[in-house]
């Protein structure tokens, strides 16, 4: 039996109190891990250099433009040549991001995306619906294939070169 004057101590609140410490203490050892990897991060920091620039770095490139408004006269898809003759596909992206231009037969249009790293993004087509043959009709098809799915551009030596999964196309300005 049990005296009335005994008092029966339970030991739920002393383990509620070591959880909580061991909470805290770890919390205190995380941040001061962590501060000390952003700081060992930076060699800069450590030296009170906030502000500046570390030496010795790289200048970042300056991001190319594309070429908006300037008409383009596709030479080659996949480095197959086009013949200059009025079967040549030409295109023209405007400041509006309209992308215009004529496959080889028909007439297109669409919206194109510059986009950062030289990406490219172009929506589907509106296309006439003329046939001028067989092999003619091949050609604009793969053409407007390897527009459409360009993903990546670039300008080498005053070319415009777009890529993708479904080829590559190489484009001269024209007037």
């Amino acid at each position: 039996m049990k005296s009335a004057n005994s008092q029966s101590v339970s030991p739920q609140p002393a383990r509620f109190c070591f959880i909580a410490l061991a909470a805290a203490v770890s919390t205190a050892l995380l941040a001061g891990s962590i501060s000390a990897h952003a700081q060992g991060s930076d060699p800069g920091m450590m030296r009170g250099n906030e502000g500046k620039p570390a030496t010795g770095q790289v200048p970042q490139q300056i991001e190319k433009q594309f070429p908006v408004g300037a008409s383009w006269v596709v030479l080659s898809l996949n480095g197959k040549t086009y013949p200059a003759d009025n079967n040549r596909p030409f295109f023209v992206l405007d400041s509006q991001f309209q992308l215009r231009g004529f496959g080889g037969c028909n007439t297109f249009s669409a919206t194109a995306y510059p986009l950062r790293n030289q990406g490219f993004a172009v929506s589907p087509f509106a296309v006439t619906r003329k046939s001028c043959g067989p092999q003619i009709d091949a050609a604009e098809r793969a053409f407007l294939l390897a527009l459409r799915m360009s993903q990546k551009w670039d300008v080498v030596k005053g070319n415009l070169i777009l890529q993708g999964a479904n080829g590559t196309i190489r484009a001269d300005r024209s007037l």
